[in-house]
C-alpha cells in the first residue's frame, strides 16, 4: 500500500533526521502532516531512532499541494 504514494526514494546521510528531510523536501504548505505521512509510508523506520544512518533508503509519499490563500487587501 505504502509504494502507491511513492513518488521519490531518498538515500539519507549520516545524522539526517525525518522531519530535517521533510522541511528540505516538502512544500510549505504540506509540511504539517509530512512526518506522519513519511513514517506511514515506511513501516518500520521510527524503530531506527531519531537520527539516520548513511544509507537509511526513504520513501517520500505524494502529499497534497496545498491550496492557495487568497490575498485580502485591507488598503488600498
Amino acid at each position: 500500500m505504502a509504494n502507491r504514494w511513492l513518488v521519490d526514494l531518498y538515500r539519507a546521510q549520516d545524522g539526517d533526521m525525518v522531519d530535517e528531510i521533510c522541511w528540505r523536501f516538502y512544500e510549505k504548505g504540506q509540511q504539517p502532516l509530512a512526518v506522519e505521512r513519511v513514517y506511514e509510508a515506511n513501516p518500520g523506520l521510527a524503530r531506527l531512532g531519531p537520527v539516520l544512518s548513511a544509507g537509511t533508503l526513504v520513501n517520500l509519499p505524494e502529499l497534497p499541494r496545498p491550496e492557495a490563500t487568497p490575498i485580502i487587501r485591507i488598503w488600498g
